[in-house]
């Protein structure tokens, strides 16, 4: 695992493209395209190491007054924005690869990473939502294990041979070429979620360790497991390990952001979002209070101008 950094990297999850209310701000329903293009522009500008878009096929009933069924499709999103711009990294935060075969997902993510000059981050998870595993015929109470062997089948698929080969208990596939190849000759897999299993996932297989939702007194523990049992498996190449900070305004809001959200001058923000590299992190994922797209510009450009450089 990847020791401590000299600077710390971050990296948001998008607006507009889900819409759960968990995190989302009022102007966000009356957003679309032409907002996710000036975000992706301004991200660009202020440093971000990536933009991030989630993944869901179809939210049922029960759960749309709380998740919303605004969930923009994460590959048509990331290709959408790498044409508008240059040098952020697109991730999936985090792609439900178990909802579909391997050789589908490959193909449209290697074509992400070609057509982007690979730029590609393949983040994945789970899922959590039984109505769409069952709607697609996909087993639900499976997804862990078919998780396992998709992203084993996704490192053959998104490699560098034009026939990938993979054999196992639920995906078995040869003979097939697939072109264009990825830009990449690697393209990093970060493993999404924060159960015993999910850490595990993320030890053994990932590149990366997208935490859902970790308190700060809970990452040591978690990390510390992480260096265990890749330790214990004989897995020496270095893990990214990510984090998701508290809400964040830079400056003094004069208005309600709430409690939770870390406020205040650059320097007194970098002071706090440094602990998280003291951890052990090397990545932290970001999102802003705002009442509008101009006031999110402008904290995205506060922060890349005056936080990130007191990263270091």
């Amino acid at each position: 695992m990847a020791g401590c950094p000299v600077s710390l990297a971050y990296g948001i999850q998008l607006p507009v493209q889900s819409q759960s209310t968990l995190y989302t701000e009022a102007w966000e329903a009356a957003a679309g395209p032409p907002d996710l293009v000036e975000i992706a522009r301004a991200v660009e500008r202020a440093g971000f190491d990536y933009l991030a878009a989630c993944d869901h096929v179809g939210v049922p009933r029960r759960l749309a007054p709380a998740m919303s069924t605004v969930w923009y499709d994460p590959v048509a999103t990331l290709a959408h924005l790498a044409a508008v711009t240059e040098r952020v990294r697109l991730l999936s935060h985090v792609a439900v690869v178990g909802l579909r075969h391997p050789l589908l997902t490959a193909k449209q993510y290697a074509t992400l990473d070609h057509l982007s000059g690979g730029r590609l981050v393949l983040g994945v998870g789970a899922g959590h939502v039984r109505e769409e595993f069952e709607a697609l015929g996909v087993d639900f109470e499976r997804r862990g294990a078919v998780l396992d062997e998709a992203i084993d089948a996704l490192r053959a698929a998104l490699g560098p041979e034009e026939f990938p080969e993979h054999h196992g208990r639920f995906y078995d596939f040869a003979g097939l070429g697939q072109r264009p190849r990825p830009a990449q000759p690697h393209v990093p897999i970060w493993v999404g979620g924060s159960s015993p299993a999910a850490v595990r996932r993320a030890a053994l297989r990932g590149d990366g360790w997208l935490p859902q939702g970790d308190p700060r007194d809970r990452l040591p523990g978690q990390i510390e497991r992480l260096r265990r049992l890749r330790e214990e498996h004989g897995v020496g190449a270095p893990l990214t390990v990510g984090a998701i900070t508290e809400p964040l305004y830079v400056g003094r809001a004069g208005w309600d952001v709430g409690r939770r959200t870390l406020t205040g001058p650059p320097e007194e923000i970098a002071e706090s979002l440094r602990a998280y590299r003291a951890m052990g992190v090397h990545q932290v994922q970001v999102r802003f209070r705002s009442r509008g797209r101009a006031e999110l510009l402008d904290q995205i450009a506060a922060f890349g101008a005056e936080v990130g450089p007191r990263l270091h």
